[in-house]
């Protein structure tokens, strides 16, 4: 029915009165587009917030459950009768298993979806915590270590690909809020665990808990609608038959696209170099840096580590307010350059006060580089999303794998000074690949879809 009055009953207008105002259009009752819009964005609105908390949640979880066997070496150790040599294998099992995670979670997600993705590896995470609680022996307790590091590094490779497809742009300071969740949770998890076994709280109970966490994490990753990841290859093929299958775009649900790339790999090689260099840095200086103050009282050298992850979490949550100021290559670069300087001062620091504040200011300069780089990677390859994510999730897992055990030979080969100079220089290893990664990308051939279109991005995953 319309709302509009009958003409007949119409007040007459004189032209001056017609040419001030422009008449009024006619509308049905039913047409309440605008509300109805407003409506459509709030729910949108509300299933992004849902996600996006449930992103923040899960990478609370993995960097809590990440540090949860260091800091309970100790007990861990006497009840298997394990020296530091046995950690240090269920260290590199879980590793390698989280690399692996992180690379196959992001290939699986373009064929079967982000979701079903999400979802095994929450439940993968929470089955291998509460193996390892539950283990009756030191082998079912390395054993555990496969499913735990696989989902972990699935979690963690699949929400950094679903924040970038959530953030298109600006993706700077999403990525850092989702990071700074991370680090808080490595940051906390060693003093509430130390806290626990002290109270008197056994120490497989606290792997048990955060086991069930993440089996609730994994149920709610099956709730929330996210962004599918999953490319239409059929469909690539039929929109251009010449595009070589490795080209083909993340569909994220959709089948049209905004830009198609061809794909120059040499660029993503130079992002996971300098991811790699990056991650083994940053862990060689957390792994090491309390041996480094050995001649410091424990309480002043314990207090480095945690000034250092201090720092690394106070980046994050800055960069997380001026990232997207800039751009992503030059912030990244130049942080993890003044990181680099951080870390040389601090081992030729002349006094022990100076070297921690040092390394804490290196934290800080650390802090926006990993989510950095996540960005550039998502920019340069904006429909490849989870394999991008993923596959420089993996390089930052082989960082870790290589250098910190190489930190250990090199102090007692030299001294681990040097092991700690050795971080600097892969600091510097990362902002040369970073620029080198920034010239290659110029090559990169983008041309307009012919449709002209724009990729939703918003299919369940």
């Amino acid at each position: 029915m319309s709302t509009c009055p009958p003409r007949a009953t119409r007040r007459p207008r004189s032209r001056a009165t017609t040419q001030r105002r422009a008449p009024t259009r006619c509308r049905p009752e039913g047409g309440r587009a605008r509300h109805n819009d407003r409506v459509i964005e709030q729910g949108h609105n509300r299933r992004r917030a849902a996600v996006t908390l449930l992103g923040y949640t899960s990478f609370l979880l993995i960097g809590w459950a990440g540090v949860l066997v260091p800091a309970l070496i100790r007990p861990i150790e006497d009840a298997f009768g394990q020296s530091d040599a046995g950690i240090g294998v269920f260290y590199l099992i879980f590793a390698a298993f989280a690399a692996l995670g992180q690379a196959s979670g992001g290939l699986l997600t373009e064929r079967v979806g982000r979701r079903t993705v999400l979802v095994a590896a929450g439940l993968l995470l929470g089955t291998g915590l509460a193996a390892l609680a539950l283990a009756p022996t030191w082998a079912v307790f390395m054993a555990a270590a496969v499913p735990a590091g696989l989902g972990g590094g699935a979690i963690d490779g699949g929400v950094n690909g679903l924040f970038l497809a959530l953030h298109p742009r600006p993706r700077g300071g999403a990525l850092n809020r989702l990071h700074l969740f991370f680090a808080i949770g490595a940051l906390v998890a060693p003093f509430v665990a130390g806290r626990l076994v002290i109270a008197g709280i056994a120490w497989p109970a606290v792997l048990l808990a955060t086991g069930v966490v993440a089996l609730a994490v994994a149920l709610f990753f099956g709730i929330v609608e996210m962004p599918s990841g999953r490319v239409e290859w059929a469909a690539s093929a039929a929109v251009e038959p010449s595009v070589d299958p490795a080209t083909r775009p993340e569909a994220d649900g959709s089948r049209s696209r905004e830009r198609r790339i061809g794909i120059d790999a040499r660029p993503f090689a130079f992002l996971a170099v300098g991811i790699g260099s990056y991650v083994a840095a940053e862990i060689g200086v957390s792994n090491w840096v309390v041996r480094f103050f050995d001649s410091a009282p424990l309480d002043v050298a314990t207090a480095s580590l945690s000034l250092f992850w201090g720092g690394l979490t106070a980046g994050r949550l800055l960069s997380s307010a001026i990232a997207d100021r800039f751009d992503p290559v030059a912030f990244a670069a130049g942080s993890v350059g003044l990181a680099a300087a951080a870390l040389v001062g601090a081992v030729l620091a002349p006094s022990v006060p100076l070297s921690i504040a040092l390394f804490a200011l290196g934290g800080v300069c650390f802090g926006p580089v990993y989510p950095m780089i996540m960005v550039v990677g998502g920019t340069l390859y904006p429909h490849r999303l989870a394999a991008v994510s993923g596959g420089l999730g993996g390089a930052a897992v082989v960082g870790s794998i290589f250098y910190p055990p190489l930190v250990g030979l090199i102090s007692v080969q030299v001294g681990i000074g040097a092991g700690m100079l050795g971080a600097g220089l892969l600091s510097v290893v990362c902002a040369v690949a970073l620029v080198g990664a920034s010239f290659f990308a110029r090559r990169l051939s983008v041309r307009p879809d012919p449709a002209g279109t724009t990729a939703a991005g918003a299919g369940p995953g």
